[in-house]
C-alpha cells in the first residue's frame, strides 16, 4: 500500500510517520512517499524518516520526489500538510493583521482568510490530479484552514476527501488524562466548524460526564489561555454557555484581549516558529538521531498521528468507527446547507466520513456559526474562482476583520503581497 504525504518537507513529518510504526498491522503500508518543493528540507526528512524505519525493522520504503505526479499515482491515501508561500507568508498574513489593528493568526481572520486564498487552488490540483492518478485513493486534509480547504475539495473535486484537525482528539486525550477514563471510552456531542467549535456534552461510555469535565478543564484553563484577561473570558463563556469550547474561540469571545497580547508581544507566532523549526531541522539531519526529538512539542500538533491514523484504520478496515472530522454535512446540522463542511462527529468506514444527524445548534453558537460558515463558503469561492467580490463580500461577514473601508483596502494590499500565489483572475 502506498501512503503519500505532500509537504513531506514540513517539521510535522516525522511526527506524522512515528504513529505508523505501532498500526502496521492494520494498516498495511509498504512505502511512503515525500512529496514536497522544497529539495533542502524534503531530504532532511527523508534521510530521517529512513533512519526511523530502519529503527523498526524497515517496514516500509521511503521514497522523496519534488514530482506531485510521482507522488500521487496510484497512491491509497494522500495526506496533505502543506503551506504555499511557506513560514515567510504567515509572518506577512499576522504582520498585516496587526498593521489595520485586527488579529493577526494563522486560521481565523485575516491570516485564516489569506491562507486559504493561497491553499486552496493548489489543494484543489492534488485532488484533481488525484482522480486521474488514483481515482480510487483518500484524500486526509490537514492544512490550515482545514475545513475551508476540505469544502473546496467536496464541491469541485470527485475525489473522497476527510478534514483532520487535533483538536477533538486532543480534548479525548485530556479527559482522559484529568478524569482517568479510557480514551477509547470517551465520546463527545461535538458541533461546530473547524477551529470553531463547541462540545454540548462528554460520554464515558453511556454515563454523562459533562459537569465533571468542565470544572476540571476550568481548573487547569491556565494551560489552555495563559493571559489572566484572555482566560477569564473563556471561563466565563463556558460557565454561560454550559459547553466546553475550542481554544480557537478565544478570538471571537476575547478578541480585545487577545489582541493586545498579540501586540504586545515582541515577534508573531510565525516568527517563533521559524526558530522551533531551526532547531527540530538540526534535530533531523543528525546521523544519531532516529526517532523524533523532545523539541518536537514545541511545535504544536500534539495527536497529529493518532487522528490521522484512526482515521484511515477506520476507512481501510471498514470500523464504522465514531470520530470528530470535517467532513460534508448532508444534513447532519440542521439550518446548514447540505455540501458544506461541518467538524462533527461521523461514521468513519470503507467509504469515508458520514456525519452523524447532530441536535440543531444553539441560538448562542448557531449565529456565529452561521457566519462564519457564510464567510467560508464565500473564500472557497473566491479563491476558485479569483473572485475580488467574492472576496470583500467574505471579509464583510467575518467579524475579525476591520470596518468596510478598511477591508477594501486591506483586500487590495493582502491580494498585491500574495500575487504570486493567487489565481490570476483577481488581478483582471
Amino acid at each position: 500500500m502506498k501512503l503519500t504525504v505532500i509537504g513531506g518537507g514540513s517539521s510535522y513529518t516525522p511526527e506524522l510517520l512515528d504513529g505508523l510504526f505501532s498500526r502496521l498491522d492494520r494498516i498495511p503500508v509498504s512505502e511512503v512517499w515525500l512529496m514536497d518543493k522544497d529539495e533542502a528540507r524534503l531530504s532532511i526528512n527523508r534521510g530521517f524518516a529512513e533512519r526511523m524505519s530502519a529503527g523498526h525493522g524497515s517496514p516500509f520504503r521511503v521514497h522523496g520526489t519534488t514530482d506531485l505526479r510521482e507522488a500521487l499515482t496510484d497512491a491509497r491515501y494522500v495526506i496533505t500538510q502543506i503551506r504555499v508561500g511557506q513560514m515567510a507568508a504567515r509572518i506577512a498574513d499576522e504582520k498585516l493583521g496587526l498593521k489595520y489593528g485586527i488579529v493577526g493568526q494563522e486560521t481565523t481572520g485575516v491570516g485564516g482568510f489569506a491562507c486559504a486564498l493561497r491553499t486552496i487552488p493548489r489543494i484543489l490540483e492534488v485532488a484533481r490530479l488525484m482522480e486521474e492518478v488514483s481515482p480510487k485513493g483518500f484524500l486526509v486534509n490537514f492544512t490550515n484552514p482545514a475545513g475551508i480547504n476540505t469544502e473546496a475539495v467536496l464541491k469541485h473535486s470527485k475525489i473522497r476527501t476527510v478534514g483532520l484537525c487535533n483538536v477533538p482528539i486532543g480534548m479525548i486525550m485530556d479527559v482522559s488524562k484529568h478524569l482517568g477514563y479510557d480514551p477509547q471510552d470517551i465520546s463527545m456531542d461535538y458541533v461546530g466548524l473547524n477551529h470553531l467549535s463547541w462540545v454540548r456534552h462528554f460520554y464515558n461510555k453511556d454515563e454523562d460526564i459533562t459537569a465533571a469535565v468542565l470544572e476540571k478543564f476550568i481548573e487547569h484553563a491556565r494551560h489552555e489561555w495563559e493571559e489572566d484577561d484572555t482566560r477569564e473570558n473563556m471561563i466565563e463563556a463556558i460557565r454561560s454557555l454550559n459547553m466546553f469550547c475550542n481554544y480557537y474561540l478565544q478570538y471571537f469571545y476575547s478578541t480585545d484581549t487577545v489582541l493586545r497580547t498579540l501586540q504586545n508581544k515582541s515577534c508573531t507566532r510565525g516568527e517563533e516558529v521559524v526558530e522551533v523549526e531551526q532547531a527540530l531541522f538540526t534535530k533531523y539531519q543528525d546521523p544519531n538521531t532516529t526517532e523524533k526529538p523532545e523539541e518536537l512539542g514545541k511545535r504544536g500538533g500534539a495527536h497529529y498521528s493518532t487522528a490521522a491514523f484512526l482515521l484511515i484504520d477506520a476507512i481501510e478496515n471498514d470500523r464504522k468507527s465514531r470520530q470528530v472530522v470535517c467532513c460534508r454535512n448532508n444534513g447532519a446540522v440542521p439550518t446548514f446547507d447540505d455540501d458544506v463542511s461541518v467538524e462533527v462527529s461521523a461514521t468513519i468506514g470503507a467509504d469515508g466520513a458520514v456525519a452523524l444527524p447532530q441536535a440543531p445548534p444553539e441560538p448562542s453558537i448557531r449565529g456565529l456559526m452561521q457566519l462564519i460558515k457564510a464567510y467560508e463558503s464565500l473564500t472557497v469561492e473566491a479563491a476558485v474562482h479569483g473572485d475580488r467580490g467574492a472576496a470583500f463580500k467574505a471579509m464583510l461577514l467575518n467579524p475579525l476583520m476591520p470596518n468596510a473601508r478598511a477591508c477594501r483596502a486591506l483586500l487590495e494590499e493582502l491580494l498585491e503581497i500574495n500575487r504570486p500565489y493567487l489565481q490570476d483572475t483577481f488581478f483582471k
